[in-house]
């Protein structure tokens, strides 16, 4: 009789342990996996030396909106193409906001199969935004650099550059050698190419 109770009571503690430690691994589990807010990409930013100034506004979703709602904010604005071609390599395009792209011929100039744009489900996935939110900001959330980084020669010829700190109600001015050194610190190389359509 006293053998079965101590080993049941040793059976008791050993589930008294993992009901004590499972709820800390597994919100440790939890956290690791949730894409990174706007506040993690500035401690990141302020962590190298990186400054930023972010201007806080209503919602934009497309260029139209920015054009319309940002208000006075200087420096280059630019727009932000997250596609996937026949492969499934994994492209995030930066360019000016005014830059025209075909991506029919785009795929050529940057060495990729046939391009298209990648599901809202997959970016989630990938780089922790939604649609309206994509910015090379995001890349802090491709722990795996599954993206290819192309960055056009025109955009980076700019001083200062204007891209959303992964949520489009805000828009964060930087350098161009700034935002060159956080996708680097991200791990990533980028490609400087000109993307924009030519006519033929």
């Amino acid at each position: 009789m006293r053998k079965a109770l101590k080993n049941a009571i040793g059976r008791f503690e050993e589930t008294a342990t993992c009901v004590v430690f499972m709820p800390a691994t597994f919100t440790m589990m939890i956290k690791q996996a949730m894409p990174a807010t706007p506040d993690d990409l500035f401690a990141r930013l302020k962590s190298l030396s990186i400054r930023v100034r972010t201007h806080h506004h209503p919602p934009l979703f497309t260029v139209q909106d920015s054009q319309r709602l940002r208000g006075d904010i200087p420096g280059a604005h630019c727009k932000n193409l997250f596609l996937k071609d026949k492969k499934g390599a994994l492209w995030l395009i930066v360019t000016l906001e005014e830059t025209r792209i075909d991506l029919k011929s785009l795929h050529k100039r940057i060495g990729a199969g046939r391009l298209s744009f990648g599901k809202p489900e997959l970016l989630m996935q990938v780089l922790g935004v939604t649609p309206g939110s994509v910015s090379p900001f995001a890349l802090i959330n491709d722990t795996q650099q599954r993206v290819n980084v192309v960055l056009d020669r025109e955009m980076m010829a700019k001083e200062s550059l204007n891209y959303h700190p992964l949520t489009n109600e805000m828009t964060s001015t930087i350098s161009s050698s700034g935002l060159l050194a956080f996708i680097r610190a991200c791990g990533f190389e980028p490609a400087h190419l000109e993307v924009a359509a030519k006519d033929d």
